[in-house]
């Protein structure tokens, strides 16, 4: 296991999914966590969690979407801790349906939570990497980005325009000793792909090489990889977690 003794990440998003297992394995590299989302109930039970396991960790309640939230959200990391070492940008919401129906609401909604969400965190986070010279920042974006789906232009359009936000800022904080990469998972066994008919997931591992759904602990370690110092010559990167599905 790659060692994180010292360095404090926060993971937007933490409360279920990729965002739990990523706190959850962050926190077991030894980095103090802050578990940032809406949802403040779940976010207690990993919390709690982290902390039995002797880890040390913060819950922070936050809309990414909310540029006032996100600002309060990480003063209250610093104010805890002291400084941040490793953001995970990982909070994203879903409003799937056909791109010539699709409502003006619906696209907006998705790129303010699961584009410029990402955006105001690392702005937020880069006041503090920059003057600390170090940093580490992952943005979780997916295999639908390279490859698209149907249905989902706005959730697709999000997931490759976090590609592209990822590349840019990697170039403009390399300077500063400061990684930016993303991960791209594939279909992996969460809440979010659990209520897809059971036609749809056959015809998706059908289409997977290693024939079965990914799991998020797999997403994580991926993760934890990227926010080590061992990665540290790896930056503006796609790292993907598929299975196979897309080999570009």
């Amino acid at each position: 296991m790659f060692n994180l003794d010292g360095k404090v990440a926060l993971i937007t998003g933490a409360s279920q999914g990729i965002g739990r297992a990523t706190a959850l394995a962050l926190a077991r590299a030894g980095a103090r966590v802050a578990a940032a989302a809406r949802n403040t109930e779940k976010l207690a039970a990993v919390v709690a969690e982290i902390s039995s396991g002797g880890g040390e960790a913060l819950a922070v309640p936050m809309d990414v979407a909310d540029a006032a939230q996100v600002k309060a959200g990480f003063q209250q990391v610093l104010n805890r801790f002291g400084r941040l070492d490793i953001l995970v940008n990982n909070a994203g919401i879903t409003r799937d349906g056909l791109a010539v129906r699709m409502k003006p609401e619906d696209w907006e909604t998705v790129l303010r939570t699961n584009l410029t969400g990402a955006l105001l965190c690392i702005q937020q986070a880069l006041a503090v990497m920059l003057r600390q010279r170090w940093g580490r920042i992952i943005n979780v974006s997916s295999v639908v980005a390279q490859m698209g789906n149907a249905g989902q232009a706005n959730y697709v359009a999000s997931k490759a325009g976090l590609i592209g936000l990822t590349k840019a800022i990697a170039v403009e904080v390399a300077s500063r000793n400061i990684t930016v990469n993303a991960v791209a998972p594939g279909f992996i066994a969460t809440a979010m792909t659990e209520p897809l008919p059971e036609a749809v997931k056959a015809d998706l591992l059908a289409r997977i090489p290693l024939g079965r759904m990914g799991d998020d602990i797999e997403v994580a370690a991926a993760i934890v990889f990227l926010a080590s110092e061992e990665a540290g010559y790896i930056t503006g990167h796609v790292l993907d977690v598929n299975g196979g599905l897309y080999m570009a």
